[in-house]
């Protein structure tokens, strides 16, 4: 019986880790393509901040067309300058109610404050937990928290 797959983007992270590093894009197709070897992709949630700009539904529209649900939460730009578009709450919850249903949890995203979510689904759920990311920009405290750190290589960019 193939592997069931559970893959979760952080677009805002994995967006300007890649830009950061690398001056491109990441390829979601090329991704899917690549993950979809390896087992059945069974959820595929694509995390994003709704700006109502059309190259970003443009994007988000691809993303849809390749396979992955995309989850839009509104961007709020607050008085001071600053932005808030935050899904980590969204992204563990998801995480948390799709592990006991998988055998591998796939997170896009570089950033730390998920390394007890991975730990809790692999103690909990017994899951094998992969993660994504740009080594550069990626916490320690996430790549130690997976049991597999896979690094963007430029066979996944655009």
């Amino acid at each position: 019986m193939p592997t069931k797959i559970a893959v979760f983007v952080d677009v805002q992270n994995i967006y300007y880790t890649t830009r950061d590093s690398y001056q491109k894009q990441f390829n979601y197709r090329k991704f899917w393509q690549h993950l979809n070897a390896q087992g059945d992709i069974v959820i595929a949630n694509a995390y994003a901040t709704e700006r109502h700009d059309t190259q970003q539904q443009k994007f988000q529209s691809a993303l849809k067309h390749i396979g992955f649900d995309v989850k839009l939460k509104p961007f709020i730009q607050r008085s001071d300058g600053s932005a808030k578009g935050d899904w980590d709450v969204g992204i563990t919850i998801d995480v948390l109610d799709a592990a006991p249903h998988v055998d591998t949890v796939v997170l896009l995203s570089g950033d730390g404050d998920f390394d007890l979510l991975l730990k809790a689904a692999k103690d909990k759920y017994k899951v094998s937990t992969k993660v994504y990311g740009v080594p550069a920009l990626t916490a320690s405290s996430l790549m130690n928290a997976c049991d597999d750190f896979v690094e963007i290589t430029p066979s996944l960019l655009q």
